[in-house]
């Protein structure tokens, strides 16, 4: 896993890769979800005990998770999580990449500058959707974007790891796998472990400075 920002390289690409806990948005949720992509398709295994499924089961749960991805208008090239008992198979198109950690990402669009470090606050808008594809949370149907500081545990393990190496103006599909998701359990907004989807648009980064004043003492980001 990719833990800081590698430079453009000279033909102009991007090296290296990487939801909210909620720092100051600590009302918005974060859902779990499943759905379907078409094209080449590429499989992302997840580990478990299972039994096995035929080639037909697989194509029967395919069209019925794009059956209901196309009732909820899910966007184009969303993958597909088929459960095999404990086992889930992600299924995408090759354009997805996996990293070490499990987590699975797609770049729309690339951005320019650097990447955000440690202390910086990053400013971005997300999408989520639930399991079947439906959007169920939105910071530009809310009106303002979503901002924190990297490295202060304010995001999930995984949505920290998707936007590390993102850069300002870059547009991403993340796939958060359960084990760098959210801590699932009856005092949390999760009940079950599942994976979860966005679509990250990173909008600026900024260098911050602690300010005391007298006994007060505060963090700017300019």
């Amino acid at each position: 896993m990719v833990r800081c920002c590698h430079n453009l390289n000279d033909d102009g690409k991007q090296n290296g890769h990487v939801v909210l806990c909620h720092e100051e948005k600590l009302r918005r949720r974060f859902l779990l979800f499943f759905s379907f992509s078409s094209g080449i398709l590429s499989t992302f295994p997840s580990y478990g005990k299972t039994k096995s499924k035929s080639p037909y089961d697989e194509r029967r749960l395919l069209e019925q998770n794009k059956r209901i991805q196309k009732e909820n208008n899910a966007p184009e090239d969303f993958p597909s999580f088929i459960r095999e008992g404990f086992e889930v198979k992600v299924v995408a198109p090759e354009n997805y990449m996996k990293s070490d950690s499990g987590l699975i990402y797609r770049d729309f669009e690339v951005g320019e500058g650097d990447c955000p470090k440690d202390g910086q606050q990053v400013t971005f808008h997300y999408v989520g959707y639930n399991e079947s594809g439906r959007r169920i949370d939105s910071t530009y149907l809310q009106g303002s974007p979503s901002k924190i500081r990297m490295g202060t545990k304010a995001l999930i393990p995984g949505f920290e790891e998707g936007i590390r190496d993102m850069r300002p103006g870059g547009k991403r599909r993340i796939i958060i796998p359960p084990e760098l998701g959210p801590p699932v359990g009856p005092s949390t907004f999760f009940s079950s472990k599942q994976f979860e989807v966005f679509d990250v648009e990173l909008l600026n980064v900024k260098d911050c400075q602690r300010r005391t004043i007298g006994f007060y003492s505060d963090v700017v980001c300019n």
